[in-house]
């Protein structure tokens, strides 16, 4: 766990390594953010079950469900804050460049297939805009990187996980704003 109680990319990891689930930690983080950003519920199912999640054990232990659902909770805390405080989950920026860019292709790769597993109404009635935050996000998906300069590579990334951070809270907001009632209740 982080300073502040969240939980980080070494509990996911950690998480993951246990459940056995054939996944990297920041595909997992974008998964289940793209999951909910598409206006997914986790009400009445397990983070595993709605994100189509099979790991080679069993069954998570108490210990681990509770953190799964942590995680969730977290995730739909920071994609809804008022203050814009979400950022897609990375290896810290100790690690090596690669590292990191690597992680940010597995979170848009996760995002976007938690994204379509939603299955929502909503993207239908998608804006211009978060369509083409989409598309955008498939071409980040689908990248390999070249490295040169260390200092301009580094400069790079930093503009392509602004650009993920705040196109995943557009396409939360809205999402979530066209599959919610009127009323506000859900039946």
């Amino acid at each position: 766990m982080t300073a502040n109680g969240l939980m980080g990319h070494d509990d996911i990891d950690a998480l993951i390594m246990r459940l056995r689930l054939g996944t990297e930690a920041s595909e997992l983080h974008g998964s289940l953010c793209g999951y909910l950003a598409g206006g997914g519920s986790l009400r009445g199912t397990s983070v595993l079950a709605a994100l189509q999640l099979d790991g080679e054990a069993t069954n998570p232990t108490p210990d681990d469900q509770a953190q799964l659902e942590r995680l969730a909770k977290q995730c739909e805390t920071e994609l809804a804050d008022p203050e814009l405080g979400f950022e897609p989950l990375l290896p810290e920026d100790d690690r090596p460049l690669t590292e990191r860019a690597e992680a940010m292709v597995d979170w848009c790769r996760g995002f976007l297939g938690g994204f379509g597993l939603a299955g929502t109404s909503a993207h239908a009635q998608l804006s211009d805009e978060a369509q083409e935050i989409l598309r955008d996000l498939g071409t980040i998906a689908g990248s390999s990187f070249d490295f040169g300069s260390e200092t301009e590579d580094e400069d790079a990334l930093i503009e392509v996980q602004e650009f993920v951070r705040v196109g995943a809270m557009l396409l939360h907001t809205e999402c979530t704003a066209h599959g919610k009632p009127a009323s506000g209740s859900l039946h």
